[in-house]
């Protein structure tokens, strides 16, 4: 099986091509019977290219047009398909590591206008106040309007420590307002970690990297070290948690489920892009690493769970919380998920650039697809008013379905609970236009997070309930 991962190379792809790419993994997918090529349809391509370059006001090059007919074939197709020239595949590359250059934002495109998904944390995007639902009318004095998402990219992107601002149209504010940022090399810790309360562990994924999973159990060893007992409760957040690499959305699901358990299996029309992925070692780890999730304690795959979502959560995202819910391992709780269920593959073309492909779509071990639906939560807990950070929703509540040449969920029916879930209505509380608790901006959770209080409150209340089983 590991060996069928390293020549398909799947990649979840978050949400969007954005200043923050998300993660891969390289391969080139070879198939025998190549199509033919649609001699009428060339010709025609010629002719146009023909026209161009002799009646086009001004010269424009070879490249330049090539490049611009292969990004239109691409983006035609979905919003996760794209071309990527050697910059931008070099860039996805140094993503895998969590570390690349930019301003630290998730973004997509819808009617023209960069849209932000999510700002990823600790990075000069955030710390400036961007928030999900934003929309990027101008990039320093040139309007986007008119720019496609790489070339909105590209003059996001810059060395370290230069300048740049952002014209931001947001909901409730009269008019566009200038944020100022510094470019920075973003480094993304994808896993953090704390006791909310004695015997009750904390754990958030920001994005799924290529070394998620291992970070997970070193997080999973100190909270029991700190809490010098097994844990009675944890919390597992990936609101706002755009996705990442398949194989560590399954070392995570593999992490508290049951060996062998189905976690998530993918269907396309290609032989090597139907797959089926298990909680076992040769489905989630790279080459002949040890198996780091060997040592954990017997613990985790009992101890209680809520896993928190949100609309922000996509494709990775959805996978984990998708198989933890199918198991019944963990309550869900938040809001609806972002509806991502396709799949891409990251494609070299020789010549230090490439192509993220969608290839596949994925579905939950019983079966559901969420592409365009996402994941509905077990309880239906609202955020509140404080809109960033980790309570907070989109606030234009941007979802898989809203972009333009989205797939379609080819069991729409699917991901429809029998019954609504229960819903629970936050108080209203302030606005907040930074992350992080008032008197201590670094703190992992805030104290405000009515969604995370919730989550532990209903997991004291398990154990409250039902003391014979702790």
């Amino acid at each position: 099986m590991r060996n069928t991962l390293r020549k398909l190379g799947l990649v979840l792809s978050g949400i969007m091509v954005g200043v923050a790419l998300t993660v891969y993994l390289p391969a080139i997918a070879e198939h025998e019977n190549a199509p033919q090529l649609p001699l009428s349809e060339l010709r025609e391509f010629s002719e146009v290219f023909g026209k161009i370059k002799t009646d086009y006001v001004e010269p424009v090059s070879d490249k330049k047009l090539i490049d611009d007919a292969i990004n239109g074939m691409l983006s035609g197709l979905d919003p996760h398909s794209q071309y990527m020239d050697a910059d931008e595949f070099r860039e996805l590359e140094d993503g895998t590591q969590g570390e690349f250059g930019g301003l630290g934002i998730e973004v997509t495109m819808e009617d023209g206008i960069v849209k932000v998904v999510s700002p990823i944390e600790d990075t000069p995007a955030q710390k400036a106040g961007i928030q999900s639902g934003d929309l990027i009318i101008k990039i320093d004095d040139t309007p986007v309007k008119g720019m496609t998402i790489n070339d909105a990219v590209k003059r996001m992107r810059g060395a370290p420590d230069t300048p740049i601002t952002l014209t931001i149209v947001r909901k409730g504010v009269n008019k566009p307002f200038a944020v100022k940022l510094i470019r920075a090399i973003i480094k993304v810790k994808s896993v953090k970690s704390t006791l909310l309360d004695p015997n009750y562990g904390y754990i958030r994924i920001t994005q799924f990297q290529e070394r998620t999973g291992e970070n997970l159990a070193q997080a999973i060893q100190k909270l029991t070290a700190k809490n010098k007992a097994p844990l009675k409760g944890l919390v597992l957040d990936l609101r706002n948690n755009p996705g990442g690499l398949l194989t560590s959305a399954v070392a995570v699901a593999s992490t508290f489920l049951p060996a062998n358990d189905l976690v998530v299996y993918t269907d396309g029309r290609a032989p090597d892009s139907k797959m089926h992925l298990t909680a076992t070692p040769d489905d989630y780890l790279h080459g002949n690493e040890t198996d780091y999730l060997a040592g954990l304690p017997a613990w985790v795959k009992t101890v209680p769970m809520v896993v928190l979502i949100n609309g922000g959560s996509a494709s990775a995202s959805e996978i984990v919380s998708g198989a933890l819910q199918d198991h019944k391992r963990a309550v869900l709780m938040g809001t609806q998920s972002f509806g991502k269920g396709s799949v891409q593959t990251v494609l070299p073309l020789g010549n230090g650039t490439g192509i993220k492909l969608t290839t596949a779509r994925y579905f939950t071990p019983s079966g559901r697809s969420i592409q365009a639906k996402g994941i509905t939560p077990d309880i239906i807990v609202e955020p509140g008013k404080v809109v960033s950070g980790n309570d907070g929703d989109n606030l234009l509540d941007i979802h898989e379905a809203d972009l333009e040449n989205h797939l379609s969920n080819p069991n729409p029916a699917s991901p429809t609970p029998a019954k609504k879930p229960p819903v629970i209505e936050a108080p209203k509380q302030q606005t907040s236009s930074k992350q992080g608790d008032a008197a201590n901006p670094k703190a992992i959770v805030r104290k405000d997070d009515f969604q995370l209080n919730q989550a532990l409150d209903l997991l004291k209340g398990i154990n409250i309930l039902a003391p014979a089983q702790r």
